[in-house]
């Protein structure tokens, strides 16, 4: 804990060291329109990629406990793989992140209709959400790039005029840190994260059932056979969902229900003193290390919750960069949001933006070797 928090105190005081960013062509889209790559590097070999189209990230190169560096995250060599058959990798998800129950909910009197897309239930914002549009992207100095998108009223069922911008930030830490704001003309949900697959070995380096986790929460949402909340918090106390020291992906994995077996659930930030408080409102809420690397990670956010994805519906037939297969495990998500379902649970802090006021999201993944 020592070595933690003193390297907490050095990233806090060190400066943003930002080099050479690159722009250029990635991809055409069916009617023609260009998609763009972004490159964003720093001094202590981080090397950051992203397009316009999803706001995804396509690498993510970090230095390993010797120096080499490593692309740490999912994705796809070309835009023709991301169009035909991309499971939410590297993208920003929305309007509305997670699952709405039955694709309905009511707001102000009137009940909205969306597709269900994910069994009965509605996910990640519809059949062509924030992940399938193309971004403005533009570079914001040295050392970020920031996208931008309006989604109009009725798109995908959503009433309201949404102007979303979404800032990715790499400095020498090395961190990428995402952070997110919208505005609207008409009171909708919104509540957006990230979609990245994390593997610190390496995207090419098989499962990620040996990296170890920690997780500051001692609670997660209880989920329905479709994974919808039933308004339950339950503890994570002698269950397989207990990550509040670390423990290695694969301990209990197969102790889960369901098929295809893993981790798909939300905790419950915990308060108090048990999490390191990073800014005033952030707060570390998970840790990630791979032994074999050295590597380490530790997502920051003021999220209240933090879903944990395991990558169990990958099932061989991805090919991924370099010609690598995506089995089952071969990465997993830590997306901070808000709970699922909220726009259906008043219990559940409220997902609902209104005119006049701006959504603010800030999460930070940061990356260090031990």
């Amino acid at each position: 804990m020592f070595r933690i928090t003193l390297v907490i105190l050095m990233t806090a005081a060190s400066p943003i060291v930002a080099v050479d960013p690159e722009r250029k062509p990635f991809g055409t889209m069916p009617d023609g329109t260009v998609i763009e790559q972004f490159t964003l590097k720093n001094k202590n070999g981080m090397i950051a990629k992203f397009i316009n189209y999803g706001g995804i990230i396509t690498e993510l190169h970090v230095p390993d406990k010797n120096g080499k560096t490593a692309d740490v995250v999912l994705g796809f060599d070309n835009l023709k793989d991301y169009l035909e058959h991309n499971p939410y990798l590297g993208c920003i998800t929305g309007r509305v992140a997670n699952r709405i129950a039955k694709g309905k909910f009511m707001l102000d009197g009137k009940e909205y209709t969306l597709a269900t897309n994910n069994g009965p239930n509605h996910l990640h914002g519809g059949v062509k959400g924030f992940d399938k549009r193309v971004w403005k992207g533009e570079f914001v100095g040295d050392n970020a790039v920031k996208f931008s998108y309006r989604s109009p009223d009725g798109e995908e069922g959503y009433p309201g005029n949404l102007d979303v911008a979404v800032t990715y930030t790499i400095d020498n830490s090395p961190s990428w840190a995402i952070e997110y704001e919208a505005k609207t003309d008409k009171s909708t949900p919104v509540n957006l994260t990230q979609h990245a697959y994390f593997n610190l070995a390496g995207h090419n380096s098989g499962d990620v059932l040996s990296h170890e986790l920690q997780i500051n929460g001692d609670r997660y949402t209880e989920v329905d056979s479709t994974l919808i909340p039933t308004g339950r918090f339950l503890s994570v106390s002698n269950t397989p969902y207990d990550f509040r020291e670390f423990k290695g992906i694969g301990a209990r994995i197969k102790e889960i229900p369901g098929q295809p077996q893993g981790y798909d659930l939300n905790y419950l930030r915990s308060k108090g003193d048990i999490p390191t408080r990073v800014t005033p409102n952030q707060i570390r809420v998970a840790q990630l290390r791979d032994a074999k690397s050295g590597r380490l990670m530790w997502v920051d956010t003021d999220q209240p919750g933090l879903q944990l994805y395991t990558g169990n519906f990958l099932d061989g037939t991805l090919k991924g960069k370099g010609g690598v297969i995506y089995k089952q495990y071969a990465g997993l998500c830590l997306e901070a949001q808000k709970f699922p379902d909220a726009v259906n649970r008043p219990d559940f802090e409220s997902v609902i933006l209104k005119p006049g006021e701006t959504y603010k999201q800030k999460t930070t993944y940061a990356f260090w070797y031990q």
